[in-house]
């Protein structure tokens, strides 16, 4: 948010009455309408799906602009900076617990599912079967009776590894370039922003040769028991979260280069900033667990 003459923004903003919520609401209706019919097999709901998107992305392209507009303007005070604090952390707040309840399922079939599939109480349903994850054993735990084809386990080396050097990278430039903001040094600012965007583009960009890779040489699909779904599952809601942020910053970054934000009031840029953060330390995690045990 950019910063308004002294005495002039107001202590609550009280927004005109707007048509963006039923807009927004009407695309969302075609777009789970149309996702809904179209993996139970009905053609039309793919034309509904993709109008229901770009429906979507048209109203929150003018809501955004009418928000900025309005902080461009100075009608937000400290009571909305601090309200869009607290927003971005309860946000964050509820990603946490999104991937919580993903690495939970990892860590339950883990240390509880597969083990017990491999005990002798269950030798009878699954004769054969080995409790061990595959990680530790690869391909042990593929179905003997073949309804699970052989796959191979994705390895720390060398993709993900790449990668979390380019997040953890990301996550250093993006730093420096608040550090350079909240010195009133534009210019330096949004060339380290745009090392960032381009980080997080190679990121996602890797990890799209490493899908290609698993699925054509090493068999590894969601279809691969719970090591392929949960695998898949994780990095690739990861990989939609970077997409993401990466657009967040790429937008920040564009309206540094039309002079928004001040080295006062820039908490549209923190936020992003806070959000990409989030995205590199879930993939530390993500790192660890998935990768390397």
């Amino acid at each position: 948010m950019s910063a308004s003459a002294t005495g002039t923004t107001p202590h609550y903003f009280v927004p005109q009455p707007s048509r963006h919520p039923a807009f927004a609401a009407f695309g969302l209706f075609f777009v789970i309408l149309g996702a809904a019919n179209w993996i139970n097999g009905a053609g039309w709901g793919k034309y509904s799906f993709f109008f229901g998107l770009l429906w979507l992305f048209g109203v929150l392209f003018q809501w955004f602009r009418d928000s900025i507009g309005e902080s461009e303007r100075g009608a937000y005070g400290r009571k909305i900076d601090i309200s869009y604090r607290w927003s971005m952390s309860w946000f964050i707040f509820s990603e946490v617990m999104f991937f919580g309840a993903f690495f939970t399922a990892l860590w339950w079939m883990r240390a509880h599912s597969v083990p017990a599939l491999g005990s002798i109480d269950n030798s009878l349903l699954w004769p054969g079967f080995k409790g061990v994850w595959p990680s530790a054993a690869p391909g042990a735990t593929a179905s003997p009776a073949g309804t699970i084809e052989p796959f191979q386990t994705m390895t720390p080396f060398w993709l993900p590894t790449i990668n979390t050097a380019l997040l953890l990278t990301s996550g250093v430039t993006l730093t420096i370039a608040h550090h350079l903001l909240r010195d009133n040094k534009r210019g330096p600012t949004i060339f380290w922003m745009w090392i960032t965007v381009l980080l997080g583009f190679t990121f996602v960009c890797v990890q799209g040769y490493e899908y290609h890779h698993a699925y054509t040489e090493m068999n590894l699909t969601l279809a691969s028991g719970a090591y392929g779904s949960t695998f898949f599952m994780l990095t690739g809601f990861h990989g939609f979260h970077v997409i993401v942020g990466m657009l967040m910053l790429l937008f920040i970054t564009i309206r540094l280069m039309k002079g928004h934000f001040s080295a006062e009031r820039h908490f549209g840029f923190e936020g992003a900033a806070w959000y990409w953060h989030f995205v590199d330390v879930v993939w530390l995690f993500l790192y660890t667990l998935v990768y390397w045990l």
